[in-house]
């Protein structure tokens, strides 16, 4: 009997911690915080262990972010399923990764910047996740939200434009590679204003602004700037039209806005001009 007893109270106790796991993870922000603390190791590993031979897992890791972000909204993205929301979180980690391989392996470096990846990355799952709600309804964060995720666009922005200018490859594949990156990372930007479904209308438009940046792309390939200069500059023109894009989305788009995103541009190139040569 007290064998039998035994067995029950262990019984017992497994379901607990069964429950307790199950429990763990059927809850979003604890799902968020895994997820977060499974890409920061593999990304750490990435940088300061494997360096520069890490590529591919970073890789690797940009669609694994990606997939635990699919796992973590999986029940809201049923009732409303928007690719969209993947787009960020990729380019993030692929940005962050990429540029932290070119960066000198120093230990306090490597965990400072993971520190600030991941909490940049639980950041952008928390706004990816009041998007995928304020689709359906309105939601008081979602200002804050937008704000969130225009910070992050723009830190992966400019890293990307770093990695890739960096390479100091051939104009036509340089070219190419921006508009790989510039396309899908102002389609997410726009539909974080609109969270429609369906942007084929705003597709060519979209089109076009990318096309924009990769033409002053372009006339930063034949500049003699270092690659953080030219980053710099190409990310704040993606600054000022994403600026006047939202602004014309939300129907105030009026001299004062017009007015100071022109001065943007003019202390972006001036600041260009400084420091080239």
């Amino acid at each position: 009997m007290k064998f039998l007893s035994r067995v029950g109270e262990l019984g017992l106790k497994k379901n607990k911690t069964v429950y307790a796991l199950l429990r763990f993870f059927t809850n979003k922000r604890q799902k968020f915080i895994f997820s977060v603390i499974l890409l920061s190791l593999g990304l750490f590993i990435a940088e300061y262990i494997l360096g520069k031979s890490g590529m591919m897992l970073v890789l690797a890791l940009s669609f694994l972010t990606s997939i635990l972000l699919y796992f973590s909204l999986r029940a809201d993205l049923k009732e409303n399923f928007t690719p969209q929301i993947f787009i960020l979180p990729f380019f993030y980690s692929l940005a962050i990764g990429l540029f932290f391989l070119l960066v000198p392996a120093r230990f306090i470096t490597r965990v400072g910047m993971t520190f600030l990846y991941a909490l940049g990355l639980y950041s952008l799952f928390l706004s990816e996740n009041i998007f995928t709600v304020s689709a359906t309804r309105t939601i008081q964060l979602l200002s804050g939200a937008r704000t969130v995720s225009l910070v992050l666009t723009m830190l992966s922005y400019f890293f990307i434009s770093n990695v890739v200018f960096s390479f100091h490859i051939n104009v036509f594949i340089t070219l190419l590679l921006v508009f790989l990156y510039t396309f899908p990372i102002l389609l997410h930007a726009l539909w974080t204003y609109t969270l429609e479904k369906e942007l084929f209308k705003y597709i060519l438009w979209i089109f076009c602004l990318s096309v924009c940046l990769v033409e002053v792309a372009a006339f930063l390939w034949f500049n003699l700037g270092s690659p953080t200069v030219i980053a710099l500059f190409l990310t704040a023109i993606c600054y000022v039209f994403l600026g006047l894009a939202h602004a014309w989305l939300e129907k105030r788009l009026f001299r004062s806005v017009i007015l100071e995103y022109f001065w943007v541009t003019i202390v972006s190139f001036i600041f260009l001009v400084l420091f080239t040569g």
